[in-house]
């Protein structure tokens, strides 16, 4: 891989990462007006938009899959990942909420050796072990500080991982139009319609917010995708941990939160053990085959 490409696809996750934790903190002001799945719903209006290209071509015969109960159960996922990603920036502290979410790498590893079949092996459950210990750290159960919201994005960390492990089942046999329609669709109307009982009309500055998250949110994926074609997954994958850094300083300087020390000591034991995670599985990538 040339140098160039290296670096761009760097600059192109660094992008992606903080347009994420932007997201995340319009949210978490959005929030306080605005019910989690109203907000949610406008996201998969901007999402369902941009999808309408690529739907479109293949329509209708995008609506076909060989796996409909494996198309609910990830779209079950992606709505309680969904949801629960913009309800923990609303109920806790963003750096909080950032490194309970990277429980998500963890509960990959766990669902691909129980329905995927892959050989996860003894190092990577003891780093999943020892991750899960970086988020009792930050939790804190026992010590008389433990806060209930705290396990809202573990859940939803479980909701992507589900939705992740399906994905990659379902991409070997249906079309990326198909992933698109079905979940730009679904989980906003999954959204949409308790809105009949939570709406409220946003002015023109809420609607410019609510609109902005959804665009941002999109630009972000395009800058993943673009960095994982230039660059090797393993790379990009541990530039995800800068979305520590961004929210931590996003947290401080907008909403004037302060990480404490044990929020810190568990994201960095969560940091060490999905690192390793990664480097394992990019290490099986590049080792040679048995002949």
């Amino acid at each position: 891989m040339q140098r160039q490409d290296t670096t761009q696809a760097v600059l192109w996750a660094l992008l992606a990462t903080a347009l994420f934790v932007g997201v995340a903190a319009m949210a978490k002001h959005a929030a306080s007006t605005y019910h989690v799945l109203q907000i949610l719903f406008f996201r998969q209006i901007v999402v369902f938009l941009s999808a309408l290209p690529s739907i479109a071509r293949s329509f209708p015969h995008s609506l076909k899959t060989q796996h409909p109960g494996l198309h609910a159960l990830r779209l079950a996922g992606a709505f309680v990942a969904l949801s629960c990603g913009i309800w923990a920036v609303s109920a806790l502290p963003l750096t909080t909420a950032t490194t309970l979410g990277f429980t998500q790498v963890f509960f990959v590893a766990l669902l691909a050796l129980w329905f995927l079949g892959e050989n996860v092996g003894a190092h990577r459950l003891g780093a999943v072990a020892v991750g899960f210990v970086g988020v009792v750290i930050v939790m804190r159960p026992g010590m008389g500080v433990f806060d209930p919201s705290a396990l809202i994005p573990v859940v939803g960390a479980l909701g992507a991982a589900v939705a992740v492990t399906a994905v990659r089942k379902l991409s070997q046999t249906d079309a990326t139009a198909t992933l698109l329609i079905y979940q730009a669709t679904v989980v906003g109307g999954l959204a949409g319609v308790p809105l009949i009982w939570l709406w409220r009309t946003p002015d023109l500055a809420g609607l410019g917010l609510l609109l902005s998250m959804g665009v941002l949110a999109t630009i972000g994926q395009w800058a993943g995708v673009r960095a994982l074609r230039l660059g090797e997954a393993s790379v990009i994958g541990n530039l995800e941990y800068m979305k520590l850094i961004y929210a931590g300083l996003v947290g401080y300087l907008l909403f004037g939160e302060r990480p404490d020390g044990a929020t810190i000591l568990g994201a960095l034991v969560i940091i060490g053990s999905s690192g390793y995670i990664f480097h394992r599985a990019a290490t099986a990538r590049t080792r040679p085959a048995p002949r």
